[in-house]
């Protein structure tokens, strides 16, 4: 069983994620590109049963039609995104993990989306859109 712990930056929202792990994914896309700030944003799937915040709340943003991401309302540090298409599952972004390496992406979203300059050499599985996708 998967237990990880982890937070924002300014460390008023603490979470824990206790349960096995549905998939991790560096996801391309020009939402999670824009929430974050990033180039491409690594995320950890759980059960929504087995993510669980243990300190502060999480502010939650509709930020497109049947998707809501959690954040810090202090530091703005994006945390979570759950879409409706998986009622039961959250995505926690794993760069927000204590150990972040103990939950490495397995394939690259969203591609179909990367920027031009970004250049990947991993050897992992893309996928032009999402995962369960081709």
């Amino acid at each position: 069983m998967l237990k990880l712990t982890g937070g924002c930056l300014c460390g008023k929202i603490r979470y824990e994620i206790a349960g096995e792990a549905i998939g991790n994914t560096a996801c391309h896309c020009v939402d999670c590109r824009r929430a974050s700030g990033a180039p491409f944003v690594a995320w950890l799937s759980v059960a929504r049963t087995a993510f669980r915040v243990t300190a502060g709340n999480l502010k939650r943003y509709a930020s497109s039609p049947n998707v809501e991401r959690g954040f810090c309302a202090d530091c703005g540090t994006p945390i979570t995104y759950h879409s409706a298409a998986f009622a039961d599952e959250i995505d926690v972004a794993t760069g927000t993990l204590d150990q972040p390496d103990a939950a490495p992406p397995e394939r690259h979203s969203w591609v179909s989306q990367q920027l031009a300059w970004v250049k990947l050499a991993d050897g992992l599985p893309r996928h032009p859109r999402s995962s369960t996708e081709s």
